[in-house]
């Protein structure tokens, strides 16, 4: 499917480039907003966003951040706080494997939530592996090249608003996370 990101700014990007069309998971193209919307928006789903859009985040501390820190459940707030849990505090609470893959996927949507599309790993704990598994985003041992927006790389990329929130993440063409 063809889906063509209209945005402020394409950084790093050509000259004047507020547009690119993903096609499945890969960039077709990064350009001015008018021609793309030329040449695909017949045959692309059009979103339009208020912001600027950069290749995704690299998560260096991500086994840190999933293993060694349990993210509490909204429901769990009065009593545990809104932020992970770490040495002592994480140690005293009863985490079941259910309980570890929940946290792995709170955690992981709080990290799409700053534009991470790429963790660094390798993840030993099962419950967590199969939560970064599932969500989709890249896993690597090693860290990759700075981030590419030319065409036909992965289509992994964060659009920030002017404020740097983070609007959209999206690993290999799939938004895996939006503001509403």
């Amino acid at each position: 499917m063809l889906t063509l990101h209209h945005v402020s700014e394409v950084r790093p990007g050509p000259a004047g480039a507020d547009a690119v069309v993903v096609d499945g998971a890969r960039i077709a193209a990064v350009g001015r907003y008018e021609d793309l919307s030329a040449a695909y928006g017949g045959r692309a789903r059009v979103r339009h966003w208020d912001g600027v859009l950069t290749p995704g985040r690299y998560e260096p501390d991500a086994v840190a951040l999933l293993e060694a820190a349990y993210w509490p459940d909204p429901r769990e707030a009065d009593e545990l706080g809104t932020e992970p849990l770490t040495g002592t505090a994480l140690a005293a609470l009863d985490m079941t494997d259910t309980r570890w893959g929940a946290s792995a996927r709170r955690g992981l949507q709080r990290l799409l939530a700053t534009g991470t599309t790429a963790l660094a790993g390798p993840f030993t704990h099962p419950a967590v592996r199969t939560a970064v598994t599932r969500s989709g985003i890249t896993v690597t041992t090693t860290a990759p090249p700075p981030g590419d927006l030319t065409p036909p790389t992965p289509a992994n990329f964060a659009i920030h608003a002017t404020d740097r929130s983070c609007l959209a993440t999206a690993v290999n063409g799939r938004l895996l996370h939006r503001t509403r």
